[in-house]
């Protein structure tokens, strides 16, 4: 469990890595595309680990919430 975890924070920092990477770039280069792109990238940047710590934060709730279902479920038996 604790090797999937680190693979998935590398991955993570990986891809935040390469998007402040490509908005650099965007900033750079001129062409007329440019500026959407530059904006996607920083809105990704923003957007992506909003979204993991969200759907991290509602998968612990869900398990701990699983578990307190099973656990009262063996305790009736």
């Amino acid at each position: 469990m604790k090797n999937s975890k680190r693979i998935l924070a590398l991955i993570g920092v990986i891809l935040l890595v390469l998007l402040y990477v490509l908005a650099m770039i965007f900033a750079i280069i001129d062409h007329p595309m440019a500026t959407n792109l530059f904006t996607a990238a920083l809105y990704a940047t923003v957007v992506v680990p909003a979204l993991i710590y969200g759907y991290s934060l509602i998968y612990k709730l869900l398990k701990n919430k699983n578990k307190e279902m099973n656990s009262d479920k063996e305790k009736e038996e």
